[in-house]
């Protein structure tokens, strides 16, 4: 499983600097209390493109996948302190 998480931690490196920052600080606080499940789901929400996610987390914009939606408005979010969003 480490293996995995260090490819996980790799996919975390973006081009955008607000994702860098929210995705660093999850998986050095969240990532390793995750599910085999929930890391799948992770793992999927790495694929998005930037722009895509940035519009998700930041603008409300639909990813048109719920399971995903709610990884992130309760995973990710929870340890970024970006509840507000």
């Amino acid at each position: 499983m480490n293996a995995q998480i260090n490819r996980l931690r790799w996919k975390c490196r973006r081009g955008m600097r607000e994702l860098d920052l929210l995705l660093k600080e999850f998986s050095e606080k969240g990532m390793l209390d995750l599910s085999e499940h929930e890391i799948s789901i992770f793992n999927a929400v790495l694929d998005y493109d930037d722009q895509t996610l940035y519009d998700f987390i930041f603008k409300k914009h639909s990813l048109g996948d719920i399971e995903h939606e709610n990884f992130i408005n309760i995973k990710l979010k929870k340890f970024t302190k970006l509840e507000n969003f």
